[in-house]
């Protein structure tokens, strides 16, 4: 395992990640904290999680595997997204920050978060608010490095003037949905945090499922059945829309002895400014399969093919 710089930080992360997405949703306990000390043994050192993924389960799951663990991984996890029906229950304010963080610790059983990001933006909260509530946080040693997820450009942009002007702590990375046929923070936000040295940590890295070649053309993607598990995020017109990309970029993988999911990854790991590659699993099969990816390395004139296939 290689590990990265996390933004401009002095902090070193696994260039592959571990998604807690699915912990609660889709894999019960046991088969998290399985998946979980695995990926440890294997390198793995960032899992990223929310106190939305299944209400708080997820978090829950990751607290009880990091169980006498918690020195071997950076914990990041997430707030800002709706925890209940009141109109303070979600948000950057500094009144429901204060409470998400306390909840988060609970659950994650410990006493500090290496990452706290910014789920989403919040237009109803001045995002000074929002970073002199998270400079509390990391003054009092319950938060290390803040960060923000599913930021456009110019709020991105707008929060890390916002910091300079107010002598505040600044945002170190951006998780963002990235991946080879959803490209469209390569426009503004990657230059933007290129220039300014924070960190892309991509979500979505294989497409809701897309990029794993287990889709045959006609086919529907599975549906995740009743609530409260997510809705799917990609909707079945991405594959026909994408059809003949998907089919290309799996025989170049092919021709060279690997998955589809795998050259996901590894264009990914090419990228200089990514600073971690997370995705969800639900297997120990599967986080094994993300961590043996990390070991192609694209050379230019293979990016520059793929650049064709997908441009």
């Amino acid at each position: 395992m290689e590990y990265r710089r996390l933004g401009n930080s002095g902090l070193k992360v696994s260039e592959i990640g571990l998604g807690g997405n699915n912990f609660g949703w889709y894999a019960d306990l046991q088969t998290s904290i399985e998946v979980i000390h695995y990926a440890l043994d294997l390198g793995v050192n960032y899992i990223d999680t929310a106190d939305m993924y299944d209400r708080g389960t997820s978090e829950e799951f990751v607290g009880k595997a990091l169980k006498g663990r918690r020195s071997r991984a950076i914990l990041a996890t997430k707030f800002g997204r709706p925890m209940g029906d009141g109109p303070n229950d979600t948000g950057g304010s500094r009144y429901y920050m204060m409470r998400a963080i306390e909840n988060s610790l609970k659950r994650l059983q410990t006493d500090y978060i290496d990452l706290y990001q910014f789920h989403i933006p919040d237009p109803t909260t001045p995002i000074e608010e929002t970073l002199r509530g998270l400079e509390d946080l990391i003054r009092s040693g319950k938060v290390r490095y803040i960060g923000c997820s599913n930021f456009a450009a110019w709020q991105l942009c707008e929060a890390v003037w916002t910091s300079r002007e107010g002598n505040l702590p600044s945002f170190i990375t951006v998780q963002s949905e990235y991946n080879l046929l959803k490209r469209e923070i390569e426009k503004e936000l990657v230059p933007f945090c290129e220039a300014y040295n924070i960190g892309v940590i991509p979500w979505g890295p294989l497409a809701g499922g897309f990029l794993t070649g287990k889709y045959e053309r006609g086919m529907k993607p599975e549906l995740y059945g009743e609530q409260p598990k997510p809705p799917p995020i990609y909707p079945p017109s991405i594959l026909e829309d994408n059809w003949d990309k998907i089919q290309r970029l799996e025989r170049f993988a092919s021709e060279r002895g690997h998955k589809l999911a795998d050259l996901a990854i590894a264009w990914l790991q090419a990228k200089p400014y990514v600073s971690t590659v997370i995705a969800g699993v639900r297997t120990k099969e599967q986080i094994y399969a993300n961590v043996a990816t990390a070991d192609w390395k694209l050379t230019a004139e293979e990016l520059n093919e793929v650049e064709s296939i997908v441009r």
